[in-house]
């Protein structure tokens, strides 16, 4: 459980991104804010902070299939 409610549960970007490289996705753009991951078809923009929302990692995870 949190230790305060307002606590967010966060991921680690760069295991996000490791799973998006894994799965074929490399780096398009890199933004100031947000970096554009493409397999070629399809984008994905990821928050370039060190540590992202584990529902917005989960969410991405699910929209692409990622395993």
């Amino acid at each position: 459980m949190y230790n305060n409610y307002w606590e967010a549960v966060c991921t680690k970007q760069r295991d996000l991104v490791k799973l998006l490289e894994k799965s074929g996705w490399w780096l398009k753009t890199h933004g100031s804010n947000h970096d554009i991951y493409t397999d070629g078809k399809n984008k994905e923009q990821i928050p370039r902070h060190k540590e992202i929302n584990e529902n917005l990692a989960k969410t991405i995870i699910a929209r692409w299939g990622l395993k």
